[in-house]
């Protein structure tokens, strides 16, 4: 989708292969449904097999949890989308099993309240913050696997440069990764900034469910 707005942050995208768009802010503003810890402009990304799928589907995904490492983008690079310092990062998270069946996913909205009480721990697990210029804007990258993360806060990343890998952890209910840019890391105040990611010709953000190849 073009972009209409003339100052969107853009960005590379922070992996290679085949990735779904959920929650993208091309079909909607606030995206996730909510303007809450900066979450504005955000969009989450689902590795996908050929079948455009994130794992098979069987009995048990229908009816019961499933290991997260069942799921394409689990434990998939993950790379800094732009170029910038490392200000904060987390990776003591454990990554949950994945619910993709509704019976499933009623226990775990019960744990909603904690994990928003645990702010920025709760809700993007493991995660990382780049700031673009020494006074942000700040590109979060969330959701990350345990473990995985090989940066430092205080190390300047390059475009490509990996960061982690794609977790289950946090506020996720299956392998994902969440990206947002903010104004600010006083969570509970910052304000989403509007994005968009190099695509030929011109700036784009993906459609929602759209497919992209990277």
């Amino acid at each position: 989708m073009p972009l209409s707005s003339a100052d969107p942050l853009v960005l590379s995208y922070p992996f290679t292969g085949r990735w779904l768009a959920r929650n993208s802010p091309a079909r909607r503003v606030p995206s996730h449904g909510t303007d809450l810890m900066g979450s504005t402009y955000a969009i989450d990304f689902v590795a996908v097999g050929e079948d455009h799928r994130g794992a098979p589907l069987s009995l048990g995904a229908a009816l019961g949890t499933e290991p997260p490492e069942k799921f394409v983008g689990f434990g998939a690079q993950i790379n800094a989308p732009i170029a910038g310092r490392i200000v904060e990062s987390y990776d003591g998270a454990q990554d949950h099993v994945a619910r993709r069946s509704q019976l499933t996913l009623v226990p775990y909205l019960l744990t909603q309240a904690q994990r928003l009480r645990e702010g920025v721990h709760g809700l993007a697990g493991n995660y990382v913050v780049i700031d673009i210029s020494g006074e942000g804007p700040f590109v979060l990258l969330a959701h990350l696997q345990r473990g995985s993360v090989c940066v430092r806060d205080g190390d300047f990343v390059e475009p490509g440069q990996q960061v982690a890998r794609c977790g289950n952890s946090g506020n996720s209910t299956q392998p994902h990764l969440h990206l947002q840019v903010t104004d600010s890391t006083d969570w509970r105040h910052a304000n989403g900034l509007p994005i968009a990611f190099r695509h030929p010709g011109a700036p784009a953000l993906p459609a929602e469910s759209e497919i992209v190849d990277v």
